[in-house]
């Protein structure tokens, strides 16, 4: 197929900004900024071919990476909990892979029946590890949901807690809180603010230039903010052993 240029109906970028405030066992914060890209992974954009390179959107990345697309990989991980979308339209936030490379600490899935009504969410949870955790949400009319943390993503803290997160459907705005709430109080406040951009290749060139290889810029900035952590005298929390395989989904 011939790659369309110009903006795509089914896609945004979001320019954003990204906080992490620690509250407990001691007070850390982090802030960095990056994009992020809403598409439907039943339409992924189709870029200029010189700029492909710069987004891609891989199954492999998603769910049991096994899958022929990442809409199938969601469908399969929904159906073993239950829901059926019934062909309903899904948004899903994310990073792109950009140059060969992509790591997504958080990825989002608004997924809506046929009616358009949303049915639940799914946040898909990546840590530097290799592990992959999926959550299945669901959001009341603020959306906000609740859930118990099941996966192990910094290693200063347990798996333990219970998560709240406000995930609103993105629109001109995006505007999303995740709260980590343990025995003690909260013990973690993460944000991910930013505002929406037409997804034409000017634009995704533009936001390429200002974060260049911002996946792995991410990526390396968590493992420096970890070790200025561990330099500080924060304990190191081990990984139980059954998060000790790549790539697990449950």
């Amino acid at each position: 197929m011939n790659a369309v240029p110009g903006p795509h109906p089914c896609a945004a970028l979001y320019p954003c900004t990204i906080t992490h405030v620690r509250t407990a066992p001691r007070r850390y914060a982090l802030r960095h900024r990056t994009y992020l890209w809403l598409i439907d992974p039943d339409r992924p954009p189709r870029l200029p071919r010189p700029l492909r390179p710069l987004a891609r959107f891989d199954p492999r990345d998603h769910f049991t990476g096994d899958q022929p697309s990442i809409r199938a990989g969601l469908d399969a991980f929904l159906a073993a909990h239950g829901v059926r979308l019934d062909g309903g339209r899904v948004l899903m936030l994310t990073h792109a892979r950009v140059l060969g490379y992509v790591f997504n600490p958080l990825t989002l899935y608004w997924c809506h029946g046929p009616d358009g009504d949303l049915r639940c969410v799914v946040a898909e949870v990546h840590n530097t590890y290799g592990g992959r955790h999926c959550y299945l949400l669901r959001p009341d009319a603020d959306g906000t949901a609740r859930t118990g943390k099941e996966f192990y993503v910094s290693p200063f803290f347990p798996v333990d807690g219970r998560y709240r997160m406000r995930l609103p459907v993105p629109g001109q705005r995006l505007d999303l809180a995740v709260h980590l709430d343990r025995a003690g109080g909260r013990a973690l406040t993460a944000t991910v603010r930013g505002t929406r951009r037409e997804a034409g290749g000017a634009a995704l060139l533009r936001l390429a230039l200002r974060h260049p290889w911002s996946p792995l810029v991410v990526s390396a900035a968590i493992r420096a903010h970890g070790i200025r952590l561990y330099l500080r005298g924060l304990p190191v929390q081990p990984r139980p052993d059954d998060h000790r395989t790549p790539e697990k989904v449950t």
